[in-house]
């Protein structure tokens, strides 16, 4: 048995740790079967923004007649699409395993390893010790027990990169953030879409009023079904059936399609590296608990990232592992701040939201709501951007921000000023003490603030 001061399992947010870890003179071993980079890098993020990019692109050609323009998209080159999407993910992680492969003090197993005892892991038959141990093993996406979902074939976000020719027709069963945005990727490239979501809502963690335009917009481009519970697939010819029953009439309908993907969430991986061998402990989700400070139930092993599955999100998961090296390489209790954690959709219209929602916010504040149009700046009046909005929560005491959604072009972009006043107190002034360019889609953001009235 080889025995470390330190094992990081997962080269996504891992690599921090890992990094870290020898930068301080440990001896480290790091755990991954690959593919080197992690699940943001190789199966999520970064190649499904890849595709969703040349979407966008599409979708605002077909929108172009509201500034008066006439145009279309004469083709559409899939395959060429996917290539350069797949290029990207292989060069990157080539420069992550020459990386790995050239620092010295790290040990690299590329096999998937478990553990057998306590602090102990076999990694392909070998078994390596660590006095501290990290997991940053991502996660998986679900396969819901719908009847005779074994016996058909269906896409996952992850399999659906393997695609080199856009089917004909689909059916996305859910429709959280990657049921709309592989939808909306899938409608621009010219195929049927049709997503069925349980809730009664898209994306039903958000602001009602961004689930209620994101519907409107995609229904433009799309077939979308909310209420309805997908209760069985069955094989069609060279496609699928999904039969899925309304929760509130319970009247039954089936839906046919050439290819049939899954977009219900994701799991911990915790399952796979059999955490409990080291008394660790999960919770009804199969999420691995942990402390403030990324600690599992074990002493000495934390979680990060999706392994925990507090927010699911790659830059999330990157400051998570950050502070949990710095809490354990130094003695230290440094926490996550997740009120000021971000997130987006890259649906058409994009999403962006940090903080509280409003109903969240109305059960320990007195709250003020601001909103604004894009429409209401004159730059968005020149991009004829009638429809996105935002929304602030305003603690009505002590006019702290509580909570900030976007929906509309560059979301993802606005946001991050309200982002890093929220980071440093989230203090209204600190928006109005700055000077907003005009014009610039960037004056959305103080006037849905100053425009903050009592609801």
């Amino acid at each position: 048995m080889k025995n470390y001061d330190v094992i990081v399992v997962g080269s996504g947010s891992g690599m921090i740790i890992a990094s870290e870890a020898v930068d301080h003179g440990y001896s480290v071993a790091l755990v991954d079967k690959g593919p080197l980079g992690g699940t943001c890098l190789n199966l999520g993020c970064i190649p499904s923004k890849i595709l969703i990019f040349p979407a966008d692109r599409i979708a605002e050609v077909q929108q172009s007649d509201k500034l008066g323009l006439s145009a279309e998209v004469k083709d559409i080159d899939f395959k060429s699409i996917m290539k350069r999407m797949r290029q990207s993910v292989t060069k990157s992680g080539e420069h992550i395993r020459e990386s790995i492969l050239k620092t010295k003090g790290l040990d690299f197993y590329e096999a998937e390893g478990y553990f057998t005892a306590d602090y102990t892991l076999n990694v392909a038959g070998q078994q390596i010790k660590g006095e501290k141990i990290f997991l940053a093993s991502g996660s998986r996406p679900v396969v819901p027990p719908i009847k005779g979902i074994k016996e058909v074939a269906y896409l996952t976000s992850e399999t659906v990169l393997e695609l080199d020719e856009a089917p004909e027709s689909l059916v996305i069963i859910g429709g959280s953030y990657i049921g709309v945005e592989y939808g909306h990727f899938f409608a621009a490239m010219g195929t049927k879409v049709t997503i069925i979501e349980m809730a009664e809502r898209l994306i039903s963690g958000e602001e009602p009023e961004i689930c209620d335009l994101l519907e409107k917009k995609l229904k433009q481009r799309m077939t979308i079904h909310t209420g309805m519970l997908a209760e069985e697939v069955k094989k069609s010819g060279s496609g699928a059936v999904v039969i899925a029953k309304d929760k509130e009439t319970g009247n039954r309908k089936e839906f046919s399609a050439k290819a049939i993907m899954l977009a219900v969430g994701r799991r911990s991986n915790a399952d796979l590296l059999k955490v409990e061998n080291s008394g660790i402990e999960v919770n009804k989700d199969g999420f691995i608990k942990v402390s403030d400070l990324f600690e599992t139930t074990k002493k000495n092993i934390f979680a990060v990232g999706d392994a925990n599955g507090t927010q699911m999100f790659t830059h999330v998961a990157n400051r998570e592992a950050s502070l949990a090296a710095h809490n354990a390489f130094h003695n230290d209790s440094l926490k996550m701040d997740y009120g000021a954690a971000p997130h987006a959709i890259y649906s058409h219209p994009q999403i962006a939201s940090v903080g509280l929602t409003e109903a969240q916010a109305r059960q320990s504040h007195d709250i003020l709501v601001g909103k604004a149009k894009y429409f209401d700046t004159a730059k968005g009046e020149a991009m004829a951007e009638e429809d996105g909005f935002a929304k602030a929560i305003i603690d009505k005491k002590t006019d702290n921000i509580l909570g900030f959604h976007i929906i509309g072009p560059y979301a993802p972009i606005l946001i991050q000023e309200v982002v890093n006043a929220m980071a440093s107190g989230g203090h209204v002034t600190e928006i109005n003490q700055g000077i907003h360019i005009h014009p610039a889609l960037s004056e959305l953001i103080p006037i849905t603030l100053n425009g903050a009235y009592e609801a």
